[in-house]
């Protein structure tokens, strides 16, 4: 046992800060010495220096983090001009400010990815919630979970995440994303004028890496294997808020299971290869009362599907695409649980109920 000597010569108040310290140490020399500690338990004895967390006043110059030297942390990039930054890992949450003519690589946020008074930025992005305020002249190719929002910003363009590094899908699950939970085209401009349009949408066929280039074989980060096909993103490619090809589209739902999340990259592939095209995704966790609702005659057989986990669904598009999609299910995934719509007179309600419902449970 450790007693600790009282100093008649300190302060009341500086006596019970050094021991509201010694107890915090205490505890997490506790949790290591039993094995019950955390990344978190390791950096709370090291120093931690803000300059590693911050890029600023930068010109002419490639930088950023390479994996694992953010950690979780939160990232502040200001007043940096010409500049190609990458960051290769997540983050809590990041503010980029007073940028102007770079290309922006930002790893997974758990929280928002904030611009501020930037213009001529070209970016691809992972986050909870995106913003902009103030901003000209914007490229984004985005992940994010919740409806994007612009304010007093003109110029925006966006389009859908295509990104790829070995280390990408374990950083969406550090930052608790869903790679099926992008919004990226449904936009809210909370400034609008009549008569003006401040955000588009990019050209389907935008090559994300002609807007933001890979880091140079002289660069620190030249031994990061990145790619942006969109066979190899982490993030399905969809075509979201775009004007659909075909009248017809197909509602395809997987349940939570070991393989799901590689079962729906499966019929990604095989309805890709098949021509026809993925509209949105969504992972949403259901009740028994939702399955009643969403899938009204085939809720029997599904209720107790719901109760391992959240659900995964898919709008495929393409004319022939629901007798396509039946046919996937039977040869492909005939030992899984799935939904499929019946046919092509009943799929838009069912997408239309299934997605209606994904959206008012994550409030968008």
């Amino acid at each position: 046992m450790c007693f600790v000597s009282p100093d008649l010569n300190l302060s009341f108040g500086l006596k019970r800060r050094r021991l509201q310290h010694f107890c915090f140490y205490f505890v997490k020399i506790n949790n290591l010495l039993l094995n019950r500690f955390s990344l978190d338990d390791w950096r709370c004895f090291c120093p931690v220096d803000p300059k590693d967390y911050m890029l600023t006043g930068l010109k002419d110059v490639t930088v950023g983090r390479l994996p694992g030297k953010l950690g979780g942390q939160q990232f502040v990039i200001q007043d940096c001009e010409n500049c190609d930054i990458y960051v290769f890992d997540h983050s809590a949450a990041v503010t980029i400010d007073d940028c102007v003519n770079c290309r922006v690589v930002l790893g997974p946020a758990k929280g928002s990815v904030f611009f501020r008074d930037c213009r001529d930025v070209k970016c691809v992005v992972a986050c909870q919630q995106f913003r902009t305020r103030d901003c000209k002249k914007m490229e984004v190719f985005l992940c994010c979970a919740t409806q994007p929002i612009i304010e007093s910003s003109t110029g925006m363009r966006f389009g859908c995440f295509q990104y790829f590094y070995p280390e990408l899908a374990f950083h969406f699950k550090d930052a608790g994303l869903s790679v099926f939970n992008n919004n990226w085209s449904n936009v809210h401009d909370f400034t609008p004028v009549s008569g003006e349009t401040n955000w588009s949408l990019l050209p389907e066929a935008s090559a994300v890496l002609e807007s933001v280039p890979p880091p140079g074989p002289e660069s620190e980060f030249k031994s990061v294997r990145i790619s942006a096909d969109a066979e190899r993103s982490i993030v399905p490619l969809t075509t979201g808020g775009r004007r659909k090809a075909s009248e017809e589209s197909c509602l395809f739902v997987f349940f939570a299971g070991e393989y799901s999340t590689a079962n729906a990259r499966k019929l990604i592939d095989e309805a890709s290869a098949k021509g026809f095209v993925l509209i949105q995704t969504k992972e949403v966790s259901m009740r028994p009362e939702d399955v009643k609702r969403v899938f009204q005659n085939s809720a029997e057989s599904l209720v107790e599907c719901v109760t391992n986990g959240p659900v995964i669904a898919l709008e495929l598009s393409g004319d022939g695409v629901v007798e396509a999609c039946r046919s996937i299910a039977d040869e492909v995934f005939s030992g899984t649980k799935v939904f499929v719509s019946d046919n092509k007179n009943t799929s838009s309600r069912d997408v239309d109920s299934f997605f209606n419902f994904a959206d008012m449970q994550m409030g968008l």
